[in-house]
């Protein structure tokens, strides 16, 4: 009987002592108002983020942050990105503030893009307007090639201006030392014929392999007949990159690289560093030509003959 009354006891001594940890813990870290940047990075659970939250100082208790977080049912609602935070915030205050919205946010251009798709989804990510839109697309202009494809952190309340300075800063940065070889190229070429590359290729293995062919070509003068170029010069707002028709490989554009031989007057779209690499340091080969079977599997040719028998092979 008495281990019976014993127990409602002792489950209220237990709740009582969770109750009073709890209240410890979602009190201020201190008195101090001052407000430092946390970064929550892509695909963090609310497990680390509570962790670096102690780590920084910010709350007393990565346990109680988890808890209460698991708890409300709210764990895979924390966006990524920069908030600022207080460690006189309680608990409360914190996590609020991390559902109210980033000060700054993730944004991650893809390999291979061309300047107005960058412009359409920074316009998206950030939340903006035409206005900003076009202010990209003026800012960039004549940078095509140059704007890096990565994953950076910008202000909401960024320029479109410091966007595409941020971009070229980190392209000067990742290409710095960078000198052609193999080709007699200029670094401009080079940017160029990486591009193309991008667009026309699958795996980090066969990009200096098509490079190394694509500057057979050029040396042979042998058109270079990529269909990626003649895309950027037909592509629009509704599909920047389309299936060809016959009628595009006839196009006056200087682009059109089965009309014209040599490299195209500029970069195609924005290549990422394996493409850089490959143009930069081409691999040495005798091939003249390549195609990508239905699986996305490349196969070389050295002939014409060779080629042919590959389409036939590969592609019928």
């Amino acid at each position: 009987m008495k281990k019976l009354l014993l127990l409602p006891l002792i489950v209220v001594l237990v709740l009582s002592v969770v109750a009073i940890w709890f209240y410890i813990n979602v009190q201020p870290v201190s008195s101090n108002k001052s407000f430092s940047y946390f970064t929550i990075p892509k695909g963090a659970s609310a497990s680390q983020i509570g962790t670096k939250l102690q780590s920084a100082g910010l709350i007393k208790s990565a346990l109680a942050f988890k808890i209460y977080i698991q708890f409300t049912g709210q764990s895979g609602k924390l966006q990524s990105g920069q908030f600022k935070l207080s460690p006189s915030f309680l608990l409360f205050q914190s996590i609020n503030a991390l559902f109210n919205g980033p000060v700054e946010i993730w944004v991650t251009i893809p390999e291979g893009l061309r300047c107005e798709e960058a412009a359409a989804r920074f316009t998206t990510a950030l939340g903006k307007d035409t206005v900003f839109t076009d202010e990209f697309l003026q800012a960039s202009k004549g940078k095509e090639g140059y704007l890096f494809p990565d994953t950076y952190l910008f202000p909401l309340d960024v320029s479109a201006s410091a966007i595409v300075k941020k971009m070229t800063d980190t392209f000067t940065a990742k290409t710095s030392g960078f000198t052609p070889h193999g080709s007699n190229l200029t670094f401009a070429g080079t940017v160029t014929l990486a591009s193309i590359i991008e667009r026309e290729t699958k795996t980090d293995a066969e990009r200096p392999v098509v490079a190394g062919i694509l500057l057979n070509r050029l040396k042979a003068g042998i058109a270079l007949q990529v269909d990626a170029s003649v895309q950027y010069a037909v592509g629009t707002s509704k599909d920047w990159w389309p299936v060809l028709a016959l009628t595009d490989l006839k196009i006056n554009s200087p682009y059109n690289t089965y009309k014209f031989t040599g490299l195209p007057p500029t970069p195609i779209a924005n290549p990422g560093l394996s493409s850089l690499k490959a143009a930069f340091d081409p691999a040495q080969t005798d091939y003249l030509y390549y195609i990508h079977d239905s699986s996305g599997q490349i196969h070389y040719a050295k002939t014409l003959s060779e080629h042919n028998a590959n389409i036939a092979k590969y592609l019928h």
